[in-house]
């Protein structure tokens, strides 16, 4: 898709400034740090049936509410806290959703124990390097690979939730494990090139 400042984009993000940016500030640039593959991953299961578009513009307040993200804290949270977050018009109000928060920072915060980073185990999926990806049209995106299938597995047995494989997929396009950037977007090049 061609916008008014005349760059090809992927189709998915319209003609929306916010989706826009994202597209091309974020989505599919490998990320490596800590609290941010951790807010990619709860935000990626939030999103579960429902667009991303809906959870980005409410991701600022996210933030706000979840502790920027700090896995320490939200390990913490008690049943006051979570009433508190379900009765937040800022986020979408799913007690399940709410709670998977809590259990994958107390998960996380095991592996972190056990001496395992999010960055190393999540990039290993990937032997430690972004998959380049040269699609040509959007029927050519699976909704799930081999990989999500078995980060999903893994995820689930180390005591993580909604996280699986199709969420997973979304969570390695997003954080650049793959870069799914139609070729003829502009961005998948220069992606590639900074590898």
């Amino acid at each position: 898709m061609v916008n008014t400042d005349n760059k090809q984009r992927c189709w998915w993000c319209g003609d929306d400034e916010l989706y826009q940016h994202y597209h091309d500030r974020e989505w599919g640039v490998p990320v490596h740090d800590e609290r941010d593959l951790f807010e990619f991953l709860c935000l990626e299961g939030a999103q579960a049936g429902l667009s991303w578009i809906t959870i980005l513009r409410k991701r600022d307040h996210y933030r706000r509410v979840f502790d920027d993200f700090d896995a320490h804290k939200i390990a913490r949270y008690d049943e006051s806290k979570i009433a508190d977050l379900l009765g937040d018009p800022g986020i979408v109000r799913n007690k399940l959703k709410v709670n998977g928060f809590v259990k994958n920072a107390r998960a996380y915060l095991e592996m972190l124990d056990q001496g395992l980073t999010l960055d190393t185990y999540l990039w290993d999926f990937v032997d430690g390097k972004s998959v380049q990806n040269k699609r040509t049209s959007a029927q050519q995106i699976p909704g799930n690979t081999v990989i999500s299938d078995a980060m999903s597995k893994d995820l689930k047995k180390r005591g993580f939730t909604f996280v699986g494989s199709t969420i997973c997929y979304a969570f390695m396009q997003a954080a650049g494990l793959v870069n799914d950037h139609l070729i003829d977007c502009y961005r998948h090049a220069e992606i590639q090139q900074s590898q």
